[in-house]
């Protein structure tokens, strides 16, 4: 069936490359959040109902009971999203699913039994309160937890071997002897992306989430309900946040080490440089920064932990084999500087809270709680953007340039027009759902335990 597709729209190097690639990267910045909360929100939502089991406290039951809600609410969403971006992985990218889907099939296949087995236990949660016993009810949420590690896990890995291919050999551009194994577990790329991914996820839902009730204390609701709805994600994001900058260092290296033209475009370093300079701000024209402000050796430091490493330059390679350094060196900057303040803002969080034994009272605390979910969800999307634009021109690295894998059928900008009319209506479906569910009386009298 791939090959028929492949044939039937054959590729071509055509005027609808920049669309195709536009529909792909919206339906990636739409689904990408929703993948956040599908790894980390079941994780959240168990945690306040544990200890719900643990202190008979009714606010915890609340809160497990509305996020719950929440999480099923916004599974749809990502079910809708989901399925668009599987359909544009064949609509406009016929001939990479067609030459490697023998490669990174098993990856989808685990993900669809991933998705199937979510949406069962997602079920049972949702609708067994009340009607399971309560650590029957806890233990049925475990599978959710489980699955949506797991159905993440094999899209991440797909990604990863396309940074970084293997576990296959190509012949008369034909794909032969496909290690599915080797190439989504094999992966050098895979366990930094793995690891980075999971952690951005708690942090853009633990931001948004504690985001939520920061805003309500802005407008004088501050009830116990209130308090423990923040203090729960707003720490959880608060940890991740301190953890990812190492992670962030280790995925830098391995960038260096495997793709040292993406880290040259992230940095707009265009020879090959002993001692390199990190420049702050500033814009890459003819092969310098503008306006930026060096740091001597920092980028030789932070790349190869040595003072005076060689960093490979953009001249490496044809100018046709580069991506756009603008685009990947402002995401970047953008990605790390909104990733510094959402330490700052942990650390303040943390530390307050250890030496009051309370959260901070500032309405700027709060303000800063509000922004904080937003900008993170923008640091999580710019940190995908330097990693998929700092691939190209490649689809599949240094093996299929995304020229060859694109459709040449015509009527893209008209699937564009309705991909956007179809995410407006979403948005509008998702911001109506929670305003309902947000109105919703709270239930706090006890429960049975």
């Amino acid at each position: 069936m791939i090959a028929a597709l492949a044939a039937a729209f054959a590729p071509a190097h055509q005027a609808y490359l920049l669309q195709a690639r536009q529909m792909q990267a919206l339906s990636f910045a739409v689904h990408i959040p929703l993948v956040c909360f599908g790894i980390s929100f079941p994780v959240m939502v168990l945690f306040a109902e544990t200890r719900w089991l643990r202190t008979g406290d009714p606010v915890y039951r609340e809160l497990a009971r509305r996020w719950s809600r929440v999480m099923i609410g916004l599974f749809g969403v990502g079910v809708i999203t989901g399925t668009i971006l599987s359909l544009e992985m064949g609509l406009l990218w016929p001939n990479f699913t067609a030459t490697f889907g023998g490669v990174f099939g098993l990856g989808f296949a685990i993900e669809g039994f991933s998705f199937f087995v979510e949406a069962i236990f997602i079920g049972i949660y949702v609708y067994g309160w009340n009607r399971l016993s309560p650590r029957t009810h806890l233990l049925s949420g475990i599978p959710i937890v489980i699955t949506g590690f797991t159905g993440s896990l094999m899209v991440i890995s797909v990604n990863a071997w396309m940074q970084h291919p293997g576990g296959f050999t190509m012949r008369h551009g034909k794909v032969v002897h496909a290690d599915p194994w080797s190439a989504l577990f094999g992966n050098d790329f895979l366990w930094h992306e793995l690891v980075h991914m999971y952690v951005a996820g708690y942090m853009v839902s633990g931001f948004l989430l504690a985001g939520v009730y920061a805003f309500a204390r802005l407008r004088g609701r501050w009830g116990r309900y209130e308090r423990a709805g923040l203090a729960i994600p707003l720490t959880i994001a608060a940890l991740a946040s301190i953890a990812q900058a190492p992670i962030g260092d280790w995925a830098a290296r391995d960038v260096a080490t495997n793709q040292p033209i993406k880290l040259a475009a992230m940095e707009g370093l265009y020879k090959t440089t002993r001692g390199a300079s990190e420049h702050l701000l500033g814009w890459y024209v003819n092969g310098k920064v503008k306006f930026g402000i060096p740091i001597p050796h920092l980028l030789s430091l932070l790349a190869f932990h040595s003072w005076n490493a060689a960093v490979k330059g953009l001249d490496t390679v044809p100018a046709a084999q580069r991506p756009p350094v603008n685009v990947v060196r402002a995401d970047f900057q953008l990605m790390v500087g909104i990733g510094t303040m959402l330490v700052l803002l942990s650390l303040f969080t943390l530390g307050i809270t250890l030496m009051r034994r309370r959260l901070p009272d500032s309405p700027w605390f709060f303000r800063a709680v509000v922004l904080a979910g937003p900008l993170a969800t923008v640091a999580l999307i710019t940190g995908w953007i330097v990693t998929e634009v700092g691939r190209q021109p490649w689809v599949v690295y240094h093996v299929m340039p995304t020229s060859d894998a694109v459709t040449g059928a015509p009527g893209i900008p008209v699937g564009y027009g309705a991909l956007i009319a179809i995410y407006i209506a979403v948005g509008v479906g998702v911001a109506w759902m929670l305003r309902r569910l947000a109105a919703r009386p709270l239930e706090l009298e006890p429960q049975y335990r």
